[in-house]
């Protein structure tokens, strides 16, 4: 397996930036977060960026999913996460939001 390469301050700034465009009633993937911001992001580094981010930035860091619309987060992180999601109005289907419906495109 690949070590993960931390990013920059500068690079996890502009993670920040894509997940803040990231409108309620929408979804991101982490893959899609690290497309929308450099050719060599991992969505492992996007992770990484969300997990560090200091407290207060007000980031929707619950619109960002594991990829396929899958809650990545364990336990009470996650259910808040679905509860956050589902009041903005993005459904579900079973354990998976219904990416094909709420996916944002515009990153």
């Amino acid at each position: 397996m690949k070590a993960l390469r931390l990013p920059s301050e500068a690079l996890a700034e502009r993670i920040r930036e894509a997940v803040r465009r990231v409108p309620a009633g929408f979804v991101a993937t982490y893959g899609d977060i690290a497309r929308a911001v450099h050719p060599r992001c991992s969505p492992r580094q996007v992770g990484w960026a969300l997990r560090r981010a200091p407290d207060g930035l007000g980031l929707p860091w619950h619109r960002i999913l594991a990829a396929g619309g899958r809650i990545a987060l364990p336990g009470e992180a996650g259910l808040e996460q679905r509860m956050r999601l589902e009041t903005e109005g993005v459904r579900f289907a079973g354990r998976r939001v219904r990416i094909e419906e709420h996916r944002y495109q515009e990153l």
